[in-house]
């Protein structure tokens, strides 16, 4: 799984003109899911989301995570984070996990993160959606799962 996390002073996210999620302060989260990951990857990665310290204590310094400041969760779906660019013009996109097998992780990861208490909201799974931020920071991380991190440091 990989994610594309933004800190976020709002951030909402719009179907068929209408808005379907919107958060206050906290953490825009663009979620892929590609073939092979599991159940671990998530509850791998919804822990790093909730736990990683990226917000400034009274000094100023990344050192609070989004449960420690009571902030919002917005998660987008995005097959896009697997596209491979490598070969001719058009993005391949044959890491990306199949829809139906995308689907029930990202609802098993929307589960992991509303178990925390925090509001979480999010998009819908496979539609064309506008989102719409303002990017706090700027502050911007990318995160894997722990058998992608693992496979890159060797």
């Amino acid at each position: 799984m990989r994610i594309v996390l933004q800190r976020v002073l709002e951030a909402s996210v719009e179907v068929d003109g209408r808005i379907v999620g919107r958060i206050g302060p906290g953490l825009l989260i663009f979620l892929g899911i590609a073939k092979g990951d599991t159940e671990r990857d998530v509850t791998f990665l919804a822990d790093r989301v909730l736990g990683l310290r990226i917000f400034e204590d009274e000094s100023g310094k990344m050192n609070l995570s989004v449960k420690d400041v009571q902030g919002e969760l917005l998660v987008v779906s995005q097959f896009t984070l697997y596209g491979s660019t490598l070969k001719g013009r058009r993005p391949g996109f044959d890491a990306a996990a199949p829809p139906d097998q995308a689907r029930v992780l990202y609802e098993l990861f929307l589960q992991e993160l509303r178990r925390s208490g925090l509001k979480t909201e999010s998009g819908i799974f496979g539609a064309r959606m506008r989102v719409s931020l303002i990017n706090n920071g700027p502050v911007t991380f990318i995160l894997e799962s722990e058998p992608v991190a693992k496979a890159s440091s060797t």
